[in-house]
């Protein structure tokens, strides 16, 4: 008798862990069923992906949808929906919301608004603070934690934890790997002065890369020191790449599409829109994180989605917020880069998906095998499309990528096998679920 499944997907190109191949994939109860030739096989729904690429659900480890407390600027579902509409399937949030992400009850509310409203699977970094560091094994392991999430330079109020003890505070208690926003918040007021009025291409010179570097340098050896794991978001510069090259064994690392594709130049067409915390950077340091997807030193992408409204980001340098939408334009951008052979697909696949898997132990998410979700990110890799402002599912409504023509698009999402976005389309009500992390589910 004929298998039966949910869903099948046929002719596609599949890229997966074990290389890229043709096969078809039959869904069941929102997982992964069965890989191979289904030809005589039937479901409830079959969508023909001839000429398209299957990639596992990637995932954006570093967003922020500013709820509750900035809904202004964008919110849970207006955050999903712009990252379905790029092909992201699941999403960690940040937790410099209005009330901090820090407690149990905080954590809870987010998991609350989020469930069956956001567009993707999701979940939350809870804020490491000094006046948490006793709790954090305990919120770490809660359900819909990503993990913990320190920032080390200029932040919100009480997340600024700056010094080595207050780190190793944090440290010493955490089980799961934490991530850090790794910038030396005493030399950035050290050199507040080097800020430029109305001038965004001083924000490099303030926030230079000694300031990246010294703090990096400090965090590893802090984590040794508590025998922890640490993640360090955003690299930004040549000298932390080859630094933490020489420490894979307690540290991984991130990249985002804003600092391999843009650089210093860019400041002149583009102002305030690109400017962020750690900042776009001169492009010796762009070729340095380069150098680190090459060599394999970075371990994953994240977009480090931080909207604005652009009445704010109009305000002259330095009253201009940080932060710049991404988690729509990651998939494309980077696709983009593969096609212009700066990475391989299978690389590209790694760091959004596989890496994902790896470093943070999501239970069944990350690759397209039997029992994993049903997450695909489908693309076409030769259509060509111009990124423009309109196309923004984000509240924000703008991209620093507007005019941008690339080669690759996402065309499909698809989440535990529900097709959520097809052909720039939501096609589906929210459905969002916590992601699940091995380390917690064995707590």
């Amino acid at each position: 008798m004929a298998a039966t499944y949910d869903l099948i997907l046929k002719n596609a190109v599949v890229v997966n862990h074990d290389g890229i191949g043709q096969r078809d994939i039959g869904v069941s109860g929102g997982r992964i069923a069965h890989l191979g030739d289904l030809s005589l096989a039937s479901a409830a729904e079959t969508i023909d992906t001839s000429g398209l690429h299957i990639l596992p659900g990637v995932v954006d480890s570093q967003v922020h949808f500013r709820e509750p407390g900035l809904e202004h600027k964008e919110d849970l579902e207006t955050g999903s929906r712009a990252a379905v509409l790029g092909g992201v399937t699941a999403v960690f949030e940040m937790p410099n919301t209005k009330p901090l992400t820090t407690s149990e009850e905080t954590l809870a509310d987010k998991v609350r608004r989020a469930t069956g409203r956001m567009h993707c699977d999701f979940a939350f970094w809870v804020g490491g603070t000094r006046d948490n560091a006793k709790d954090v094994a305990d919120l770490e392991r809660l359900p819909g934690a990503a993990g913990i999430k320190v920032f080390m330079g200029s932040s919100t109020g009480d997340l600024l934890v700056e010094d080595d003890d207050g780190v190793f505070s944090i440290l010493k208690n955490v089980r799961r790997r934490a991530a850090f926003h790794s910038e030396d918040e005493f030399r950035l007021r050290e050199r507040l002065g080097e800020r430029v009025p109305g001038d965004p291409s001083s924000h490099p010179v303030w926030r230079d890369e000694i300031a990246a570097l010294q703090c990096t340098q400090r965090l590893v050896a802090v984590a040794r020191r508590a025998r922890a794991r640490i993640h360090v978001l955003h690299i930004s510069t040549a000298e932390e790449i080859e630094f933490l090259a020489a420490h894979k064994d307690v540290a991984t690392c991130e990249a985002t599409p804003h600092h391999l594709t843009l650089a210093a130049d860019d400041y002149a067409r583009l102002g305030t829109l690109i400017q962020m915390n750690p900042p776009v950077r001169a492009a010796r340091h762009r070729d340095g994180v380069w150098h680190g997807i090459e060599q394999g030193i970075v371990d994953v992408l994240g977009s480090d989605h931080a909207p604005h409204t652009l009445e704010e980001k109009a305000k002259p340098y330095p009253d201009s917020p940080s932060g710049m939408t991404g988690v729509q334009t990651l998939v494309p951008i980077m696709l983009d880069h593969v096609n212009a052979g700066r990475l391989s697909l299978e690389r590209l696949v790694d760091l959004t998906s596989h890496g994902p898997n790896r470093i943070f132990g999501m239970a069944r998410k990350g690759r397209i095998a039997v029992g994993y979700d049903a997450d695909f990110t489908i693309v076409d890799l030769k259509r060509r499309e111009t990124i423009t402002n309109e196309q923004a599912g984000s509240r924000a409504g703008w991209t620093p990528y507007h005019g941008k023509q690339v080669t690759g698009w996402p065309v499909g999402t698809i989440v535990r096998g529900q097709r959520i976005m097809w052909e720039s389309e939501i096609v589906a009500p929210g459905q969002g679920r916590p992601v699940e992390f091995s380390e917690s589910l064995l707590a």
